[in-house]
């Protein structure tokens, strides 16, 4: 009888720590394919190619009163009225100039446009599952339930290894999330 109650009582707190973990695990887990890498400050991030509509330079866009400093305003593209936002002041970053290196990636999301400053475009690398790693649980104000993984390449420098590592985001759930005033409620 006590095996049977230790038994019932191991296998309840197996099922439990399943539930947590299963919980615990985000509900939007970066896949295998390709991303587009940009850098913001010293931090390389990548977004899915996917939502990539177009990479521009940066021009300095129309204000439109009363919105966030992270939205810098409005550009027309070829006819359609495109918001801009600055994802180094979204995400937090130290500080935000303008260079010749800034550039604007021109998304499709949801069927809109929109564009995103960072500092530089790095590349696009084709990841595969083994070197997506399950993103960190942060509850930070700024950004943490946007990230979906860490991707993790091993490059060669010289005669040693270096271990290269990009934020993967969600832009997606980003740019659609409800402080930022861009989109209606989620589809």
């Amino acid at each position: 009888m006590d095996m049977t109650v230790e038994a019932s009582d191991i296998a309840k707190s197996e099922a439990q720590a399943a539930h947590r973990t299963a919980s615990a695990t985000p509900a939007r887990q970066a896949r295998r394919g390709e991303y587009l890498t940009f850098r913001l400050g010293g931090e390389e991030y990548g977004i899915d190619i996917l939502r990539v509509q177009e990479i521009r330079s940066y021009e300095p866009p129309t204000r439109i009163a009363k919105a966030p400093p992270y939205i810098k305003g409005v550009v027309n593209l070829r006819g359609v009225i495109v918001p801009i936002v600055d994802l180094r002041l979204k995400l937090g970053c130290d500080s935000a100039e303008y260079n010749g290196f800034t550039v604007v990636i021109v998304l499709n999301v949801r069927g809109r446009v929109l564009g995103a400053v960072v500092d530089s475009v790095s590349d696009v690398l084709e990841l595969g599952q083994d070197h997506i790693k399950p993103a960190p649980q942060l509850r930070t104000a700024v950004g943490g339930d946007y990230i979906t993984g860490i991707g993790s390449i091993q490059q060669a420098e010289g005669d040693a290894a270096r271990e290269r590592m990009l934020i993967l985001i969600d832009i997606e759930g980003l740019m659609s999330a409800q402080d930022m005033g861009l989109m209606d409620g989620p589809h």
